[in-house]
């Protein structure tokens, strides 16, 4: 049965699955959000005995459902490929009493690459299934990760441009490297002065632009989005909660049906909603525990009910969630308000206008399943060296976030659940930091030094993705102000 696409903030007016991954926002600004959350088809005991890309299909068909066997088939094939430095593209990794899901195998050592390398291809049959004439101009906001998962991802495919705008000062050395070496014709990289919800408003603002939507169309071009706020990225995400599941199930560490906690380090909460979409299929979850830096807007909306981001802005060493507008919570708030559009459109307004809104008592009830947490930097950095001296095992620092958050969690409840902890990042990614919280000793080295030092420490080989950019030339400086996004973009297209 096919599943049609609404719009967090208006009714009516669904579209198909590939309409929705074309358009990446809903012209009135909300998100697509599916009509129903479809149960998962398979028995976990099938599942168990499948691939990545087997347990892709049979998830990713569910929401796709406009997209034949064939088409999906080929887009996860292309994607989860010789690209993952891994057979079983997420491993899961045991230690001090947690299971580790390792979403950083991937050619960015970031989470990001799980769904930013099938998006392209997933954007390109869109394309093809809707007659789309136009270049499609993926537009996108990040906070160190997304950038160069996308970048990597789109960069040389045909009918596309990216251009990516990332806070000059709010990311990590290595990530900005990455990013500004960046090779592909039809790429372009922006630093920003502000942060990344500055960014992250300018692209939201940009897609918004009527005028400027229909004098890029005159001119054979389309806007898209690959961040987390397009469908066709959140989809994909679902996939490694259910995969880590059935592999927990086919090792013998869970039983048939057993619930499991899960523990995801958050900033824009599309990771841990996919994994609230994954327990809403079907699968057995309990807790979904949300992990915050000291940017604790998340914390402290699951804490009061009132989502406020009126407070200081910090840069800390787990930049990619340093972000005080957490764009996916608005499909929760959808869900949770009974997918009513003009109630959730009512709280964003307030959002937009206030800084600040609060939700019903009745739709509070509804968050039962979740479990909100923050880790100072102090304790994220304690985190890393005592898991490190513990067990030998090396986490970057949106991981040790969760794993903070988690000691916290089943201190406050008791609860000894087995847990998955999402680790969004190779702590290759975030070497400076790491190999601080490990031993202060390591202040003095250079970055790439502090890589081939970690690979000592950890057994760890350094990634290609690190051994790449050591000696890379710099193909992107370009910085702007904050108010001058939509002319970069109309400068990068020569219109």
């Amino acid at each position: 049965m096919d599943i049609l696409y609404n719009s967090t903030r208006t009714k009516g007016n669904p579209v198909k699955a590939s309409e929705a991954i074309l358009k990446g926002l809903s012209e009135d600004g909300g998100l697509f959000v599916p009509e129903r959350i479809p149960a998962l088809d398979k028995t976990l005991r099938e599942l168990s005995e499948m691939t990545y890309g087997q347990t892709a299909y049979e998830v990713m068909k569910l929401y796709l459902t406009d997209f034949t066997r064939e088409e999906l088939e080929d887009c996860i094939a292309k994607a989860y490929d010789e690209k993952f430095d891994r057979e079983d593209i997420a491993p899961l990794v045991e230690a001090d009493g947690a299971y580790y899901l390792e979403l950083f195998h991937g050619a960015t050592i970031a989470f990001k690459d799980m769904a930013l390398s099938i998006l392209p291809h997933l954007l390109t049959v869109s394309a093809r299934k809707n007659h789309v004439k136009n270049e499609i101009v993926i537009l996108t906001a990040t906070s160190g990760d997304t950038g160069k998962a996308a970048l990597s991802g789109f960069a040389d495919v045909e009918g596309t441009r990216i251009i990516v705008f990332y806070p000059k000062n709010g990311v990590s050395p290595i990530q900005e490297k990455q990013m500004v070496t960046q090779k592909g014709q039809n790429t372009y990289v922006v630093g920003i002065h502000g942060n990344f919800d500055d960014a992250q408003s300018g692209v939201k603002n940009i897609f918004g632009d009527k005028e400027l939507n229909a004098y890029m169309a005159e001119r054979g071009f389309q806007f898209s989005s690959a961040n987390s706020i397009n469908i066709g990225r959140l989809v994909p995400q679902i996939v490694y909660y259910v995969y880590s599941y059935a592999k927990l199930f086919k090792k013998g560490n869970i039983k048939d049906g057993e619930k499991i906690n899960v523990v995801v380090p958050t900033g824009n909460f599309g990771n841990i909603l996919a994994a609230y979409y994954a327990k809403q299929m079907g699968l057995p979850i309990d807790r979904l525990i949300c992990a915050s830096n000291e940017n604790k807007v998340l914390y402290d909306f699951f804490k009061t009910g009132a989502y406020d981001r009126n407070r200081e802005f910090v840069l800390t060493s787990s930049p990619s969630m340093d972000i005080l507008i957490s764009s996916n919570l608005e499909r929760l708030i959808y869900h949770i308000a009974g997918n009513d559009p003009e109630k959730n459109k009512e709280l964003m307004e307030r959002l937009k206008e206030g800084g600040i809104y609060t939700i019903t008592e009745e739709m509070r009830a509804q968050l039962s399943d979740f479990y909100g947490n923050y880790a100072t930097e102090a304790q994220t950095a304690k985190r890393i060296q005592g898991l490190y001296r513990e067990t030998g095992y090396v986490i970057d620092t949106h991981t040790a976030v969760a794993s903070c958050v988690y000691e916290k969690y089943k201190e406050e409840t008791g609860d000894k659940k087995t847990a998955v902890i999402a680790s969004t990042a190779s702590p290759y990614k975030f070497t400076r930091s790491v190999m601080e919280a490990i031993d202060s000793k390591y202040a003095r080295m250079e970055d790439f030094d502090l890589a081939d030092r970690l690979s000592e420490l950890s057994g760890v080989k350094v990634p290609k993705a690190i051994e790449e950019i050591r000696t890379a030339k710099v193909l992107h400086d370009h910085i702007c102000e904050k108010t001058e996004m939509k002319k970069m973009v109309m400068n990068f297209l020569g219109i």
